[in-house]
């Protein structure tokens, strides 16, 4: 909602609490949603117009994506969100993140490359970083547990496949999976990758713990090496 007024001067029914109440919470806009969240707004901008700046602030994506990739104090620039507003924000965005993994993880099946993406989807596409993640799995390709084996940019130097085949000793893994996250949004490989993925599918082989698959997961896209036939 693009409305400048003031939230006394808009009629009863279609004041964000009035709203929700009538027609339920799915009825509102992004930004009433927010407003109800943010309760209050400043001297000179109502909840209304301060959620409009908040879902406008960041440069890379707007609205609700946005709002996960926003820091403290990005969101305290703007005049009226203090501390504890800020804070409220990064909750709801984390909330909201958990959220999807719970429901995700009900339905994953980590023999369907499309189910580990949707796993992991709202983890990995708004980190501003690479995180490389090693998940371990049995012989039934249960998920055992998983660790962040690298944070930062992936490239052959730094990543080494010695970390990655230690956390799966560590928990008795008889198959691992590769996930890592483009922060551009474009989940196509590097050459970079394809070396790292290749590397690690030697070791694996050596020591009998193979590699399954390495997926990159982009903004709502993936790629799938096994998909794709890139693994050997």
């Amino acid at each position: 909602m693009n409305d400048n007024r003031k939230i006394k001067e808009i009629p009863n029914e279609n004041r964000p609490y009035e709203k929700c109440l009538k027609l339920g919470a799915q009825a509102l806009t992004d930004e009433e949603l927010l407003a109800v969240l943010l309760r209050s707004g400043s001297s000179g901008s109502s909840s209304l117009e301060l959620a409009g700046e908040v879902l406008h602030l960041s440069r890379d994506k707007e609205g609700l994506p946005g709002l996960n990739q926003l820091s403290l104090q990005q969101l305290k620039s703007i005049r009226g969100i203090g501390t504890v507003k800020a804070i409220q924000l990064k909750c709801i965005g984390e909330l909201s993140k958990r959220i999807a993994v719970s429901v995700a993880e009900k339905g994953v099946s980590f023999d369907h490359p499309a189910s580990i993406a949707n796993f992991y989807m709202e983890q990995l596409r708004h980190q501003e970083q690479e995180l490389l993640l090693c998940m371990m799995l049995d012989c039934k390709n249960h998920r055992l547990g998983e660790e962040i084996v690298f944070k930062g940019t992936v490239n052959m130097s730094l990543v080494n496949p010695r970390e990655i085949f230690l956390a799966a000793l560590s928990y008795h893994a008889v198959g691992i999976l590769l996930v890592h996250n483009h922060p551009s949004g474009d989940p196509s490989p590097s050459q970079a990758d394809i070396k790292i993925t290749k590397r690690v599918q030697s070791a694996g082989a050596m020591l009998g713990i193979p590699l399954l698959d390495h997926i990159i997961i982009g903004d709502c896209r993936y790629i799938s090496f096994r998909e794709q036939g890139l693994l050997e």
